[in-house]
């Protein structure tokens, strides 16, 4: 992609809290991932199973021969241009909702990061922990820092939970998802083609609904930052 391109991208982003690009991937690619996918041991704890959902926590922990497929040329060229150089993957997660899928989300901002331990710190909580994963509600300016890319291994439409998402929202700080005035507020679906990636501010109200058309929707997701955290708590999956 063109740098003049990459540059309209990030200004919709700061402006508007998300971008959509699609053709990220090749249909070859997207096949190499699935097939991966499809071959790997899913009992280890890391995997949630239920009717409603499978996802694999600390993806690329879990399958690190995927990585290189992944962070293809196109992907790097795309974090480098539009995050900046000093950005690193501090999260990663594959979401997948099956198709007779009733997983609804509710509006929400993500605030809270991965991190290896906890402490007590300045400004740092509350925290919450999941099978010795340590989450934690950073302070304000770290997230607004941060980006997230959403790769989407299947055509995403409002038909089977594509997101939707309150565009400017992420420049509001912790909004409350009750305190929404819909009579200033728009509401967009975010459909992305199969290949093809969301870019999101993770302070963006974002929610997404049940799917309908019997129609998978498979996403993995991955969170950057450019910042290092206080004394000794490190972000759990830094990956430079």
């Amino acid at each position: 992609m063109e740098e003049r391109n990459l540059r309209v991208h990030k200004n919709h982003i700061l402006e508007n809290g998300f971008t959509i690009i699609n053709t990220v991937f090749s249909e070859e690619e997207i096949e190499k991932i699935t097939d991966i996918i499809k071959n790997i041991d899913t009992s280890k704890e890391n995997f949630r199973k239920s009717e409603d959902l499978f996802a694999i926590r600390q993806f690329f922990k879990e399958i690190p021969e995927i990585t290189d497929i992944i962070f293809n040329d196109n992907l790097k060229k795309m974090i480098n241009g539009i995050f900046g150089e000093r950005y690193f993957m501090v999260k990663s997660i594959y979401f997948d909702k099956p198709e007779n899928s009733n997983w609804y989300v509710a509006y929400h901002q993500d605030l809270t990061i991965s991190v290896d331990k906890k402490i007590n710190l300045q400004d740092f909580g509350p925290w919450t922990t999941k099978q010795n994963q340590f989450a934690v509600q950073p302070p304000l300016d770290i997230l607004e820092n941060m980006y997230a890319i959403r790769i989407h291994l299947d055509d995403t439409d409002e038909n089977n939970g594509a997101l939707k998402v309150v565009p400017k929202s992420h420049s509001k700080g912790i909004y409350r998802p009750e305190t929404i005035d819909w009579t200033t507020e728009t509401e967009e679906i975010c459909n992305v083609k199969k290949g093809g990636i969301m870019i999101m501010k993770p302070l963006i109200l974002h929610s997404s609904n049940r799917t309908t058309n019997g129609k998978k929707r498979r996403v993995i997701h991955i969170e950057f930052s450019d910042r290092e955290l206080p004394e000794e708590l490190k972000w759990s999956e830094r990956l430079n």
